[in-house]
């Protein structure tokens, strides 16, 4: 965890604010709204100065002086906490030899840090050649690749054929890496950080569609998230917005649902919350409610999700008389005695609930509704309507 001194260059009565870096989810919405404020953290714009930084990464001192964007001192924060150890090396190590100090730069090291070599060890030749070979290779590489590696020998021919460069985090050998602009200052390159149920690249409506001019949103999101990220991508109206899916946790019966070029952003963010709080045993049991209830949209799959309780789910029985013995042997409605086990007539008992219930048979196994209400009311009942009332001001 780093944490951010930050202040108003304009207005150093203001104080001084300190932000967790990464920003916690739960924390991000309050956050920004403290920065706003003190007249400060623009989605878009480099208002934050950096008083100091209290960090474990020593490198990133050179930014206390500096203005900054929030979004993008978070982002670099997010690309940082996720680093093993030989790339905290390869990272600070290649930022002292280029000189960086700006947020952009130090984004897109983070990017292709993992190509140099550095040596922080002389001793341990072998470790050292092992590690330049799969530096060299992408990070990849079979064991029996790695069997066949003198690792003594390939470091040896590093250190005499290459010019070395020495930071106070080891020897450094670029490698011929190149910094590439992976981030254009605008759009930050699509990197998962939380867990997200969908991941949604946003761009203007009418502009061509290209993944370098997209803006990624990972949902489920905060409502400031949503906001900052529809204003980082130029969406100053919602309707004037259209979006890719990226990754998808969804359940396939959800997916078959939803038309993702109809669906409102808002929506969609609302059902990936209801999903994300669902264990796995939930999800399996949200697609066999899916393909019972037939949901039209992401509103109405968000109101079943949150109603999972008012239907029975046998996992794994396609018959009468395997949703008979999970009835009896798995629900919990009863007490098993597996001494009567020849006693049961699981089809009839099976057959008997189906008749008095609104079930089916799905590919997940069966489900029934026991609700009071039908399910076109269930499914009618908490109509999101934050996409009508959404407005974008003041930011």
């Amino acid at each position: 965890m780093i944490g951010a001194e930050l202040s108003n260059i304009n207005h150093p009565e203001f104080g001084v604010v300190t932000i967790p870096l990464p920003i916690p989810k739960e924390q991000y919405d309050s956050c920004t709204e403290l920065l706003e404020a003190l007249e400060m953290g623009n989605a878009t714009r480099q208002d934050c100065r950096v008083e100091e930084l209290h960090t474990p990464w020593p490198v990133l001192n050179q930014l206390e002086g500096t203005q900054v964007n929030l979004d993008e001192l978070d982002y670099l924060a997010k690309r940082l906490d996720g680093f093993g150890d030989d790339e905290v090396a390869q990272f600070q190590a290649m930022a002292e030899k280029l000189g960086l100090t700006s947020l952009k730069d130090l984004i897109n090291l983070s990017f292709c840090c993992q190509q140099a070599t550095v040596i922080t060890d002389f001793s341990d030749l072998e470790s050292v050649g092992r590690s330049h070979y799969m530096n060299l290779n992408g990070g990849c590489a079979s064991l029996e690749e790695l069997e066949n590696v003198d690792g003594e020998e390939s470091a040896l021919l590093l250190i005499e054929g290459n010019q070395g460069v020495v930071t106070p985090y080891g020897v450094v050998y670029d490698n011929g890496m190149q910094l590439e602009q992976l981030y254009d200052g605008k759009h930050l390159p699509c990197y998962i950080y939380d867990d997200a149920v969908l991941s949604l690249g946003l761009t203007p409506r009418g502009k061509l569609e290209n993944p370098k001019d997209t803006t990624w949103l990972y949902l489920p999101a905060t409502r400031k998230q949503l906001e900052r990220g529809m204003l980082r991508s130029g969406i100053q109206d919602p309707e004037d917005m259209c979006f890719q899916v990226g990754s998808n946790e969804f359940p396939a019966e959800v997916n078959a649902v939803l038309d993702f070029k109809q669906e409102s952003i808002f929506d969609l963010n609302d059902l990936a919350w209801a999903v994300a709080r669902l264990d796995q045993d939930d999800l399996q049991k949200l697609g066999a409610v899916v393909a019972l209830a037939e949901p039209e949209n992401a509103s109405q799959i968000r109101c079943l999700a949150k109603n999972l309780d008012l239907f029975e789910f046998a996992p794994g029985a396609h018959t009468p008389s395997e949703y008979g013995i999970y009835m009896i042997q798995e629900s919990g409605h009863f007490e098993y005695d597996p001494n009567l086990d020849e006693f049961y007539d699981y089809e009839k008992y099976g057959l008997q609930h189906m008749n008095q219930e609104t079930g089916a048979f799905t590919d997940r196994g069966y489900v029934a509704y026991h609700g009071t209400v039908s399910l076109e009311v269930l499914m009618m009942e908490e109509t999101h309507q934050e996409e009508q009332t959404f407005q974008m001001g003041g930011m």
